[in-house]
């Protein structure tokens, strides 16, 4: 009787779960530390760096397989989101990454609630670090967001290991391409965005950007390859064509599988350099 009660209730269960398929009553539960693609973007107010050029650009798929950077030293590095969760910074240490860019904030709104585990993570390692902001030039003026984010983990101090902060510009995610504005009002923002972030912290603001949505969106406009490093997007296995005037590039993010690594310009005592401004 025992045997055939467990059968009974083993075909019950079975038959329930059946139908709440049936129905749509399960749904798939992403994982907590989500891969970079696919749930990397919360299509609200949280966007990684590079998550709309990938979407707008594609990705070469021998980006991972870097075999000539085309400089004669370089670091690896990674940048990370909330996406991330808790990292585990000593595995990425071991593993030969000397550098890190954590997200700090986007707009006048969002501010990463992993950051304080990801930014004082990677610094207790051993690694330089540095944090981004993900601009939305639509939404206000970019001192308000330079001065957001300069007061929310993207300041600077000159103790050797942290880097200045970084205007994540790229493709609009909630609708044109360049948020509306002209390539002299883009040129303007990115200006107020930088003057103000050197006013509050005395460094200069890194770009991080593609030279597609640069080219769309600046162009021309106005030049900034003598104040402001450039973070140039490219997933392939060269650097390619860099944005108006820069004649160099000081990080290059050329994958983001599994997650977004980078190359620094130079060697550990370049971007100790960097640091230490």
């Amino acid at each position: 009787m025992k045997s055939t009660a467990r059968g009974t209730r083993r075909g019950l269960a079975a038959a329930l779960a059946a139908s709440a398929v049936a129905i749509g009553l399960f749904v798939a539960v992403p994982q907590a530390n989500a891969g970079q693609d696919g749930d990397e973007a919360d299509r609200t107010t949280n966007h990684t760096m590079g998550s709309q050029i990938r979407e707008h650009e594609g990705v070469d798929t021998r980006a991972g397989d870097v075999a000539d950077p085309g400089v004669q030293a370089t670091l690896s590095g990674i940048d990370v989101a909330s996406y991330q969760g808790n990292v585990d910074w000593k595995a990425h240490w071991n593993a030969g990454k000397r550098f890190a860019y954590v997200k700090a904030t986007e707009g006048l709104t969002y501010k990463n609630p992993y950051f304080s585990q990801q930014y004082t993570g990677s610094y207790n390692v051993g690694m330089i670090r540095g944090a981004y902001h993900f601009a939305l030039p639509n939404v206000s003026s970019g001192a308000q967001q330079a001065n957001y984010f300069a007061s929310s983990g993207g300041g600077w101090s000159r103790d050797g290991k942290t880097l200045p902060g970084v205007a994540d510009l790229e493709y609009n995610p909630y609708g044109a391409t360049c948020y509306g504005l002209s390539q002299a009002s883009m040129a303007a923002w990115i200006r107020d965005f930088a003057n103000t972030y050197r006013a509050r912290t005395g460094r200069d603001a890194v770009f991080y950007t593609s030279t597609s949505w640069w080219s769309q969106c600046v162009g021309s406009a106005q030049a900034f390859a003598g104040t402001n490093p450039l973070w140039v997007a490219r997933y392939s296995s060269s650097v390619g064509t860099l944005p108006y005037n820069w004649g160099v590039w000081t990080f290059w993010q050329y994958t983001s599988s599994p997650l977004d690594t980078n190359y620094f310009n130079g060697a550990i005592d370049r971007l100790q350099a960097m640091a230490n401004g």
